[in-house]
């Protein structure tokens, strides 16, 4: 049976249209079948490698100071004085809904499963098989028992997918308190959603912003760049992030993949935009999902910065295990 529409009484706004969530000033994200027609059987698909090794991290318990450890694609563990919080938790072999389907993992998580922290905290931005990972979700509720913050529309899909999880969804604005100390923000992505065939944009997608004691933390999901208005205007509230978590990767063919994945120059402008002190770079290298070669990422970010004068220690392409630290 097809679930519901999760907002069908929602007021209109500015990024709501009585239906769907769409992106206001934005290049249309929707794609037709033709247009992935011409992307499938027009352009080519460089040739990743079936396994990259990583080096796992067994992160602390609790630590002090702010400490982010990638896990791999947007997954991230992000630790704050005692507070533990993951972002878009993908533990599965692959990024789609079927087991023997899809596209499939070439690094392991850089943290195993079993060596999480205690988990308080999950933000998931958006729907995307690569990006809400129910799966994971299930085993995180059963070990952890995280509260797990998302944009609209996600709450009635996790929950009815988790039982006994506690979901709070939020709109672009909305600030959600994880401890006296401690905010999220959901702040605008440039981007869309869909499970199936028949549910597109009718679940909203968002970034976060943490803002913790020892620093402040921007979690981008995925966006595309646009006239980076929304990134500015990030800055102009909440200031310059000690660290942004910022895609990288999935951008090519530039055509077709522009409007919803920045590719990294654009992502050096969002940490221009925002005043981010550093960036990591995320959402490459552990699933293709579009054609550019695996490494091609890297390479780019580094011409980027050296284009826009950045040293290069402050917005570093992740691998998984990798760590970054801001002492207390």
């Amino acid at each position: 049976m097809r679930q519901r529409r999760p907002h069908p009484h929602r007021p209109v706004s500015d990024h709501f249209d009585g239906r769907r969530f769409f992106n206001p000033g934005h290049p249309d994200t929707d794609r037709s079948l033709g247009d992935i027609l011409r992307w499938k059987l027009g352009e080519t698909t460089a040739r990743w490698p079936k396994s990259v090794p990583v080096r796992p991290a067994v992160p602390a318990a609790r630590v002090t100071g702010l400490r982010v450890t990638m896990v791999g694609h947007a997954t991230a563990l992000v630790q704050a004085n005692g507070l533990n919080i993951l972002t878009d938790p993908v533990w599965s072999d692959r990024a789609s809904p079927l087991r023997f389907a899809g596209p499939k993992r070439v690094t392991a998580p850089g943290i195993a499963f079993d060596d999480l922290p205690p988990i308080d905290a999950v933000l998931v931005s958006h729907n995307h098989y690569d990006h809400l990972d129910l799966r994971t979700l299930r085993r995180l509720q059963a070990r952890h028992q995280p509260l797990i913050v998302t944009p609209l529309g996600n709450d009635a899909r996790i929950t009815a997918a988790v039982p006994g999880a506690r979901v709070v969804a939020g709109d672009w604005g909305d600030s959600i308190a994880l401890t006296p100390t401690a905010r999220v923000h959901l702040v605008p992505a440039q981007h869309w959603s869909a499970r199936g065939l028949g549910d597109r944009r009718e679940a909203l997608w968002a970034g976060f912003m943490l803002q913790t004691d020892p620093g402040q933390v921007y979690f981008a999901g995925d966006t595309g760049y646009g006239t980076g208005a929304i990134f500015r205007a990030m800055h102009a509230r909440f200031g310059a992030p000690d660290i942004a978590l910022l895609p990288i990767g999935a951008y090519s063919p530039r055509w077709f993949m522009a409007a919803q994945h920045t590719d990294p120059s654009e992502a050096v402008k969002i940490m221009r935009d925002t005043g981010a002190l550093h960036a990591i770079g995320i959402h490459w290298g552990v699933f293709q999902l579009t054609d550019e070669p695996r490494e091609d990422p890297v390479h780019r970010l580094a011409a980027a910065l050296a284009a826009e004068g950045i040293a290069p220690d402050r917005f570093r392409a992740a691998n998984p295990g990798d760590h970054f630290h801001l002492p207390a």
